[in-house]
């Protein structure tokens, strides 16, 4: 508590010209005393704090003062301003100030260079709400409930453990230890409903990185060699990295994406302007699935 209160001190400093140690002890409700023997262990701290008495006086800090004796080099400084400003998308509450106390204690005019939003258009408020409780539930180590809709539609109530939130391929996942299958699993947040969390304390744990290629669920990959008419071009350039042209301006793309029913809605967004080259299996099968829905219209 005590070096919170000297943190702070310092922090309404940088952001004040001058204060009485009537008002900080008022502040963090401590007597004049004490906020006295604060000041002296700042200075004996080599802080340059000094205080004025009598009319007109209180307590300040030399002019131009930062903490430039910091252990941070500038560049990571910078990183962490960036780091700071680039969160807020996922928690705008807490990180302005936080950022804010930063950019102060540092004593550089930071460049405001870089704004992330990972929410949707729609339904922000929902989705900020959602990330915040499973923040709470992780960092408590609290099981967690809630409705769970999988790739094929079906519902059902989950019992999991949650140990870290993921951001891979343009949406958030839980990864977690799920009670009904007795085993580690990824949860789209776009799928979690009715979100509840219990007394229960956790058992299982996790440790570095589980977005890594040896990881089960991203070790399933297929890899497609497509023909994209260049109508298409402007999705070439956002969504692939790699690509060569033909003479006909057109495109052939190769990536690899997950082996599962998802990968045919996937090749189906770019209607007639995408061919399946390659596998032959990905393509037969696309090829019936586009004749069950052409049969839906006969």
């Amino acid at each position: 508590m005590k070096i919170n209160r000297l943190f702070e001190i310092v922090y309404l400093l940088l952001q004040k010209d001058k204060i009485t140690a009537s008002e900080l002890a008022d502040r963090f409700e401590v007597s004049t005393r004490t906020i006295y023997r604060d000041v002296d262990m700042l200075s004996s701290a080599g802080i340059p704090i000094y205080m004025n008495k009598g009319r007109g006086g209180g307590i300040s800090l030399l002019p131009n003062f930062v903490l430039d004796k910091s252990v941070l080099t500038e560049e990571e400084k910078e990183n962490i301003l960036s780091s700071l400003s680039a969160f807020k998308s996922v928690d705008l509450r807490d990180k302005n100030e936080l950022l804010e106390k930063f950019t102060s204690i540092f004593g550089e005019s930071y460049i405001d260079w870089i704004e992330v939003d990972f929410s949707s258009w729609s339904n922000q408020n929902d989705q900020a709400d959602l990330f915040k409780n499973l923040k709470n539930a992780i960092c408590k180590r609290k099981l967690v409930t809630f409705i769970y809709s999988n790739s094929k539609g079906n519902k059902e109530e989950r019992y999991v453990e949650p140990l870290k939130l993921c951001f891979k391929g343009e949406a958030w996942y839980l990864y977690g230890y799920c009670r009904k299958r007795q085993d580690y699993r990824f949860f789209k947040l776009m799928r979690v409903k009715d979100l509840k969390i219990t007394e229960e304390v956790i058992e299982h744990t996790t440790y570095g990185q589980v977005l890594h290629k040896e990881n089960k669920y991203v070790r399933e990959l297929v890899h497609l060699k497509l023909h994209i008419d260049k109508q298409m071009a402007y999705r070439v350039y956002d969504e692939f990295e790699d690509y060569k042209k033909t003479e006909d301006e057109d495109f052939i793309v190769e990536i690899d994406l997950p082996d599962n029913q998802w990968i045919l809605y996937y090749i189906s967004t770019f209607g007639p302007y995408c061919e399946v080259l390659e596998p032959k299996e990905v393509r037969e099968k696309l090829k019936q699935q586009l004749q069950e829905t052409l049969n839906l219209y006969k």
